[in-house]
Formats: structure tokens, sequence, C-alpha cells
């Protein structure tokens, strides 16, 4: 004979067997009333035989035949009031649970999902040049044609710009991350982008922005043959570079860049009423994320349109549009979008750790949120692929 919590706790944790049974419990629960019930009310129109405490009835621990039954052992131990009263009940706790897991930032819905991001593998390179604008054509450059692994040699970006007096040479600078599935990738990818988007750049130098990693590739060390014999080797600090002769001086560039243990794929979904409302918030959440140290986002200006699922129809393809989350497919796919959501954007997080990835996907959310923001939710693969797992309000914690 507990009180009206515990009769609504025994009921959600020992018999949501019975709701199942009940096919709808709608259908027994008429809307608009609500029902104040007490553990130990009984059915004032059964008989007196049967009228036993509905918390006894239904207790876990009880092994009589009305217990053991569903729907139909109700109706025989008490009548279809208390069925009735039973459905009231399940349905207020749930009712009640919705509410204690509900979480909103300024109006918008935080979704109680997870994104799946999984282990890679970068190297941070800093890059200076004579002036911003020799700096910037050359990250522009480098970080081209790499927003996703799933195509592109590498996942890249700007982790930050960097004021002369924190750059090797007194240069302005700026710090890029390269990510990939493994060193021997790296190993390709790197020199490759440094000859072709950086050495071509007037004015640049490039150097090692790492100081230690699990193991070192070449970078200088391969490019330094476009010298033809003329290239020059330096010592300085214990540290090796090369002079290259180019046509307006030398392109010096460092012999070795460390790799390093990654995480790439952190993400959030912006779901906004409009496609305008979804990308002014796409850019807050950007504007957000890029004060974050130590992470990317390797999509056009930070933000995917076409975020893609694993696997299509078609033979051959790795990845095909995420249906779930197109607006235009409701009706004709399952939907993943909220309600009033009419465009998703995402924003896709690769970072130096784990604690970087996850402040830049709470900054991210934090910012994103507001007014015409339906719900900001995030993708996964149910936790069946990726390492590492992000929940969205626990980062909000």
């Amino acid at each position: 004979m507990g009180s009206a919590p515990r009769m609504k706790e025994k009921l959600a944790t020992g018999h949501l067997s019975i709701l199942k049974a009940l096919g709808s419990c709608k259908q027994f629960c008429p809307s608009g009333r609500e029902f104040g019930p007490v553990a130990s009310k009984v059915c004032s129109q059964s008989s007196p035989s049967r009228q036993r405490p509905l918390a006894k009835c239904l207790s876990p621990g009880t092994t009589s035949a009305t217990t053991r039954s569903t729907q139909s052992g109700i109706l025989a131990c008490f009548g279809p009031s208390v069925m009735i009263q039973a459905c009231r009940l399940l349905v207020g706790h749930e009712s009640l649970a919705q509410q204690r897991t509900h979480v909103e930032i300024n109006g918008t819905r935080i979704e109680d999902t997870f994104a799946e991001a999984f282990r890679m593998r970068y190297v941070r390179l800093v890059v200076t040049a004579h002036d911003e604008h020799w700096l910037d054509a050359a990250v522009r450059e480098f970080t081209g044609y790499s927003s996703s692994i799933i195509s592109c040699d590498s996942e890249t970006g700007l982790e930050r710009t960097l004021a002369s007096d924190d750059t090797p040479d007194g240069r302005p600078g700026a710090a890029i991350l390269i990510f990939g599935f493994s060193p021997e990738a790296l190993a390709t990818v790197v020199p490759n982008r440094a000859g072709q988007c950086l050495m071509t750049c007037p004015t640049t130098a490039v150097y090692d922005g790492l100081s230690a990693g699990e193991k070192r590739i070449a970078l200088g060390k391969t490019i330094r043959y476009f010298g033809d014999g003329f290239q020059k080797s330096k010592l300085i600090g214990g540290r090796r570079f090369w002079r290259i002769p180019v046509m307006d001086g030398e392109f010096l560039i460092e012999h070795m860049a460390h790799v390093d243990k990654g995480v790439g794929g952190g993400n959030i979904i912006i779901q906004g009423e409009t496609q305008l409302v979804a990308l002014e918030a796409a850019r807050r959440a950007i504007a957000a994320i890029d004060r974050v140290p130590g992470v990317i986002t390797p999509f056009p200006g930070g933000v995917a349109r076409s975020g893609s699922k694993v696997g299509s129809r078609y033979k051959g393809l790795k990845a095909s549009t995420a249906d779930e989350y197109c607006p235009t497919l409701r009706g004709r796919a399952p939907s993943k979008l909220a309600e009033g959501a009419n465009a998703a954007y995402e924003i896709v997080i690769d970072g130096m750790d784990e604690p970087s990835v996850a402040a830049a996907m709470a900054a991210g959310i934090r910012a994103a949120a507001g007014s015409g923001v339906v719900a900001i939710s995030a993708g996964n693969y149910g936790g069946k692929l990726g390492k590492f797992h992000f929940h969205l309000r626990q980062l909000l914690a």
C-alpha cells in the first residue's frame, strides 16, 4: 500500500508488458481527465472478494496467475475501471519521464542522441608567409578538395591563425590540421599537398606543428628533390630543414613531421524551420567552433548540406544521401527530421583529441540554438562502428 509515485514506479519498471498487451492504452484512457490514485485504490465496482491492493497485484514479486497474465488478468482481478486507472498511471509516468528528459536551449530541443566518431591520425603544419594575403592564399589552396575522407585523400582545415610572435620565423602564420586513417596514408598525402599547394605559393615556409607524436613521416625529406641537387639542408636547434631554390628565393620546409592520434567525425545536425534560419544557425555554430583550439570543420565554410549514410542502392557507391534528413523525402522515406523542420545542416568536427571535439560540439550546439531552430541532433551508426560516442545532452551538462 505505497504512495502514488511508488505505484507509478512499479508499473513502469516491473510491468511494461501489461501496457504492451493492452495494444494501445489510449483507447482505454479517456483524454481530458486526470486520475489521482493511491496504490491501495481498488475498483469500487468490483466485489469485496476481489478487492486487493493494486500495488500488490502488480508487484514484480507476486507470483499469482493474475500478475502473470496481462490485460485479461487485470480485467479478471479488478474489472475495467481499474484497468483504465492502471493505463492512466503508466501514461502519466511516461509523461513525467519525458518532461524530466526534455532538454532545450533558447527554445531549441536538444535530442537525446549521440555523435559517433572514429580514431584517425593527424599531422599539424605551421605555415608562414610574408603577409596575410599570401598566407590566406596558401591555406585556401592546401585545404581544398578535402571535405571527407570518403572520397578525398584526407580531411584538412585551418585550426587557427598565429600571430607573428607565435611562429618560428616571426611572420604571420597559420596552423593546419590534416587527418587520415593511417600514418602511411598521411606519408603520401602531406608531402604531396605541401609540394603542390605550399611550395608553389609565394613567400611561404612550412614547419612541423607538433613537438611529439606516435611516429614521424617525411616532409621536406621528400620534397627536397625538387631542388634538383641545388637544395641545402640546415640544422637549427636539433631540427633539420631544407632550403629549396625557387624563383623568388628559397622555400624553407622542415625535414620530418610528427603524426599523432586524433578523433574524426564528431558532428551536430542543425534543423531549422527554414533554410535561411538553419543556415544562420550553422554560421553561428561555426564561429563558436572556430574559437576552440585543436579542431577543424573540413566541409565548405564548415558546413555540409549533403549529409550521407553508408552504402547505396547503387552498386559500388560507398555513401549516398542521408534520406532521413531530406525534407523533400518526407512521406517517401522514414524521416528523422523534427516536426516543423524544413532544412538541416551537418557540421563535422575533427580534433586532436576527444576533449577538443567535445568542447567544439558543445560550443556549436549552444551557439546554434535559438529562434526557428527546431532541434539539434547528431549522426551515428548505432554505436557499432566508431570508438567515440559524444552524447549531446552530456556535453551540455
